[in-house]
């Protein structure tokens, strides 16, 4: 055969052709086979005859047949495979359509046949279609067909036969060199979709690429569409398994997750890589979502936020993004808000919960996704957080439950990044930086929603936001310029890191002594509200338990003894270095002492041990404005209390308040005292404590008579006086006017309180409310003469528990003992009805702002408990009562005690819906199942 090969070659290199081609007419098929197998130059001799016989034309085509199974086969080095293809490709326009036609279906078969290995022939498919469709005529069944109407033929065919999933890959390659026609290529990316099921896993990413660039050809909305089909399918599989399993308790999974996301993050990447070349194939994706956003699924979010990285299509990306939100959360309040639209429309799928399963899949290695996702989140938080109101108010509370779109699409906003700071460490560091820097900067903006997730990100993670502790030190520098609703949710929200971290909290004590002297008001605001939270939350070893006692401040998940890296002295005296410098705090203004007596209270119940230092100095203030010469009238002194800057007059101390704060902390350390005194540890601070507890005692019994005995004349008042607050006059008597009637409030609670259903003192409480009550009707008078609206109701100084309390006494309570004394406040109808009036100003300073003033009134679990137990006096007071008995309510221009009580339900009901769904679901619950007595 050697021989042969050798000749046939020494002929093909000839001028002429015809020894050649009478030399191979005379070899056999098999030995055509044979020489083939030794060498492409043998091959190039073989295609080399230019015979246009039948003969010459079998043996090219036997060529041919004999070599594509062979570069198919793998026996041939890829070099060698290639060199033949390359041949082959060079003489296939050579071939009459007759040859050619045998070749397409050759191809066919072996398509159809699953003989396709590595798809190296198929290199080959596309030049013989092309010559095929150049052809003028060519034979099929009993007829002839034009080249171009045989290759029309020849894709249907191949399109509409079974395919070999191994050949998928090499097919779409394949066609990327075929002409098509628009309904041609629209049919092979329906084939080739529909292929991606039945492909492996680790398969679908290289046949993607393949599709992106087969996009070229067109049809880019339908390639774009099938690929994120495909991947929602299989995630909606995957979640019907995991349901499956979890229902049956049993592991039934089809694929391993982790693959699936890995393949979904190769893919993302190939797209993303596409679009980046191909600015048609972009604008085509993004129109697409464009027009329909219910199509959004993890898999086309995290595509999304991935094209998102693409300068040119950020903005469009958030943009439909945010409008995809806020539909499907309008969507969702259509839908639970009508029953018939639930009938008329299924459940609606939750973009909400995509965008998290799309941060939850992202812990797979999707670093080209987390950028986007803390774009995203800060995007829906700067877009939909509150915004400011008129006169500075926010327009909405942060603190109520999520039930608008906009509030929803903040709360998301703050649950993505969230969830992105504690699965990706890269990320971490922007997060904190952008919250932090939007705490600094939008001081004329409500940032409420920014606290909220900065606190969430330290409860949840304390150890890693240390880690940035630089960070935070850098915004304390910023303290004393940041409105004080900021700096007070700030330094709550840091509590649980300054327990651990002695930097930090070095750190934030210079910047409060620094701010302790600051020029401008805010910042000795900011200042008071920082100590009193270090004086909460660094607790003197003896103090209670914070379960013992109410918490102003959540719990976090950092569980730290602080005693056992500091020793009680050392704690002692920090916390008593910064009441020294709270001293400083009773010179200055109004507002920075009103803080301080707001938080006296709660730090007292949170470090007992520090009752002596508080209450010595509750005491010497209180001093420096009460009379102690008991002939005297009145027992208080006014003039100290107020300040003139040109003709301008100020309040300079809030007596009431601080008179209120003294009462609030004697009464609760009495009560202390009383469940601990069969405690021996306690006798070594009896007397000291009891010193000062016997003193107040004797100054509030001394203010109590002699404020009885009081007229308004005493306190330079006149109800002739001008009370017009345009003049410094007027505004010295409305100031006068506001000290003593929150004087008559704090002395009325203590003596309820001290009294122990006493009748006499109940009288007593009665003549302090008389008095409280004609000052009060004095200021409505002068407030409705003048055409501007000078006055506005003073906020009662009663706490919240206390008004809760009197409302259960005054309606339900029907313990004997008790009625003689009742019967003197109940008698009072003015009082009755004065009692029911704060009960809805309470209510109604809860429902706007989450909190109250006094004691209790920003633990939450108390002031819910307070709303339950209100709710069913007033429910009760309204239901049995009928208001047409109410006579009294008929004569005078004012609402009926009735419809004060129904007030105060609807706010309560208001309340609970915005602040406490939850709970209020699980009380009703407890309340249905218990029947209430029908009267006292």
């Amino acid at each position: 055969m050697k021989l042969e090969t050798e000749k046939i070659v020494t002929l093909s290199d000839r001028e002429t052709t015809e020894e050649l081609q009478k030399y191979l007419s005379t070899l056999t098929r098999d030995e055509v086979n044979e020489i083939i197998l030794l060498s492409s130059a043998y091959i190039f001799s073989l295609l080399g005859e230019n015979s246009t016989s039948t003969e010459g034309s079998n043996r090219r085509l036997l060529v041919y047949q004999h070599c594509i199974p062979l570069c198919e086969s793998g026996d041939l080095q890829a070099e060698v495979a290639a060199d033949i293809i390359g041949l082959l490709m060079l003489e296939t326009h050579a071939l009459p359509g007759s040859c050619l036609a045998q070749l397409a279906t050759l191809f066919l078969e072996a398509i159809k046949g699953g003989k396709i290995g590595n798809g190296k022939s198929l290199e080959l498919f596309p030049t013989v279609i092309t010559a095929l469709s150049a052809c003028e005529t060519l034979s099929y069944g009993k007829g002839e067909l034009s080249g171009e109407e045989y290759k029309k033929q020849l894709i249907n065919s191949l399109c509409s036969s079974r395919w070999d999933p191994q050949c998928v890959i090499h097919l779409t390659t394949m066609f990327r060199d075929v002409p098509l026609s628009t309904e041609e290529l629209r049919f092979l990316i329906e084939k080739i979709l529909r292929m991606l099921t039945k492909l492996d896993l680790q398969e679908v990413p290289p046949l993607v690429y393949q599709l992106l660039l087969l996009s070229a050809k067109g049809c880019k909305k339908q390639i774009l569409d099938g690929i994120i089909s495909y991947f929602k399918e299989q995630d909606d599989c995957l979640e019907e398994e995991r349901k499956k399993g979890n229902s049956m308790d049993l592991e039934v999974q089809s694929m391993p997750q982790d693959e699936l996301r890995h393949v979904e993050g190769t893919t993302v990447i190939h797209i993303v890589f596409a679009l980046r070349l191909d600015h048609e194939l972009g604008r085509e994706f993004l129109k697409s979502f464009k027009t329909s956003y219910g199509d959004l699924c993890p898999f086309s979010i995290a595509l999304l936020l991935s094209v998102a990285r693409i300068q040119r299509y950020e903005e469009q990306v958030f943009d439909i993004l945010k409008g995809a939100i806020i539909k499907n959360f309008k969507d969702e309040q259509l839908l639970q808000g009508s029953d018939l639209v639930k009938t008329l429309i299924q459940d609606c799928s939750s973009v909400a919960q995509m965008i998290l399963e799309t941060v939850k899949n992202s812990m797979f290695g999707w670093d080209h996704v987390t950028q986007g996702l803390v774009q995203l989140g800060f995007s829906l938080l700067d877009g939909f957080g509150p915004k400011p109101g008129p006169f500075g108010k926010t327009a909405e509370d942060c603190g109520t439950v999520a039930r608008t779109p906009a509030q929803q699409a903040c709360q998301l906003g703050r649950q993505v990044l969230l969830q992105g700071f504690k699965m990706h460490e890269p990320i971490r560091g922007e997060i904190m930086e952008q919250v932090l820097n939007r705490l600094v900067a939008k001081t004329a903006s409500p940032v409420s929603h920014y606290l909220e997730l900065f606190s969430d990100i330290v409860n949840s993670a304390p150890m890693i936001v240390l880690e940035s502790s630089s960070k935070v030190t850098e915004t304390f520098d910023h303290l004393s310029y940041l409105p004080l609703a900021t700096v007070q949710g700030l330094l709550k929200a840091l509590q649980p890191l300054l327990k651990v971290s002695m930097t930090l909290k070095d750190a934030l004590i210079l910047v409060l002594r620094k701010a302790m002297f600051s020029s401008q008001l805010d910042g000795r605001k900011s200042a008071v509200t920082g100590f009193l939270l270090l004086l909460k939350n660094f607790k003197v070893l003896g103090s209670l338990a914070s379960s013992q006692c109410s918490q102003a401040v959540t719990a976090s998940q950092v569980q730290v003894d602080v005693h056992s890296r500091y020793n009680a002295a050392a704690n002692e005296a920090f916390c008593l270095e910064i009441l020294s410098s709270l001293r400083r705090c009773l010179s200055q203004q109004a507002d920075v002492r009103l803080i301080l007596y707001e938080g006296f209270y709660d730090v007292l119940r949170r470090n007992s041990q520090l009752s002596s230092s508080i209450m010595q100095t509750l005491l010497s203030q209180l001093k420096r404005y009460y009379e102690p010469e008991e002939d005297l009238l009145p027992p208080v002194k006014l003039e100290p209390c107020i300040t003139a800057i040109g003709d301008q007059v100020y309040l300079q101390e809030p007596l009431g308040h601080l008179l209120s704060c003294t009462v609030h902390c004697l009464l609760w350390l009495q009560k202390l005292h009383q469940s601990a005194s069969s405690n021996a540890d306690d006798s070594d601070n009896e007397g000291e404590e009891g010193g000062y507890q016997s003193e107040l005692q004797t100054i509030f019994d001394s203010m109590t008579g002699r404020m009885i005995k009081s007229e308004m004349e005493d306190f330079e008042l006149d109800k002739s006086a001008e009370f017009s607050m345009v003049s410094s006059v007027g505004v010295k008597n409305n100031i006068y006017t506001v000290l003593v009637m929150g004087l008559y409030e704090v002395l009325l609670e203590y003596n309820f309180i001290d009294a122990n259903y006493s009748k006499n003192r109940f009288e007593e409480v009665v003549e302090l409310f008389s008095r409280y009550n004609k000052l009060s009707e004095i200021l409505k008078e002068k407030a409705g003469k003048g055409r501007v609206l000078s006055h506005k109701t003073p906020r009662s100084l009663l706490s919240m528990g206390f008004i809760s309390t009197l409302l259960t006494l005054l309606f339900r309570d029907s313990t004997q003992t008790r009625q003689e004394a009742l019967s003197v406040l109940r008698s009072n109808g003015e009082f009755v009805r004065y009692a029911v009036s704060v009960a809805v100003q309470k209510i109604q300073q809860l429902e706007e702002t989450g909190h109250t003033d006094g004691p209790d009134g920003q633990n939450t679990e108390k002031t819910f408990q307070f709303l339950c137990d209100m709710t069913s006096v007033l429910m009760w007071r309204y239901t049995n009562i009928p208001s047409m008995v109410e006579d009294a309510g008929k004569k005078e221009k004012r609402s009926s005690l009735s419809l004060l009580c129904l007030e105060g339900l609807l706010r309560i009901f208001t309340t609970c819906q915005q602040r406490c769904p939850q709970r209020m679901t699980q009380t009703w619950r407890w309340t249905s199942s218990v029947t209430l007595p029908s009267s006292t």
